[in-house]
């Protein structure tokens, strides 16, 4: 009888980094990916958190940076992740409350990223030609203790 599993703890690597050129459909495709990496890692209690977020990250992305190119990120932690989400463009993001905006949609992305995460900032490239937009999602469930 054949027996398949998935990828186990120490099969997955502790970083996953790519760049791409962000479409209309990029953020389901990074979603799957984070998901799987996620799972695979044992933080299945962080996903949906982190998968909303990246999805904002991405639609920013989309919407603000000229060419829509970036290099994602995903960090694996004790407990949890780190999502980073790199592009060349110096813009820095203005979440709702820091332009007025109030109702409208502009800078409610981030308003939804700071509510599912853990932290989250922007770290601006020395040579200011980009910034890092970053996330982080904590498991509430203590990592287990290491067997003797």
């Amino acid at each position: 009888m054949n027996h398949v599993t998935g990828p186990q703890v120490a099969d997955i690597p502790s970083e996953y980094h790519a760049e791409f050129v962000m479409g209309e459909h990029s953020a389901r495709h990074l979603r799957r990916v984070l998901r799987l990496y996620l799972v695979g890692s044992g933080l299945a209690e962080v996903t949906d958190a982190a998968e909303l977020a990246l999805t904002e990250l991405v639609a920013n992305v989309v919407h603000h940076v000229p060419g829509r190119h970036c290099r994602i990120c995903f960090l694996l932690q004790p407990r949890g992740v780190r999502v980073e989400v790199s592009d060349r463009y110096p813009e820095l993001p203005v979440g709702a409350a820091e332009d007025g905006l109030g109702e409208n949609e502009g800078g409610r992305g981030l308003m939804i990223v700071d509510a599912v995460t853990d932290r989250w900032g922007v770290t601006v490239r020395p040579d200011r030609r980009g910034k890092t937009v970053w996330f982080e999602c904590l498991s509430p469930v203590p990592p287990p203790a290491p067997r003797p």
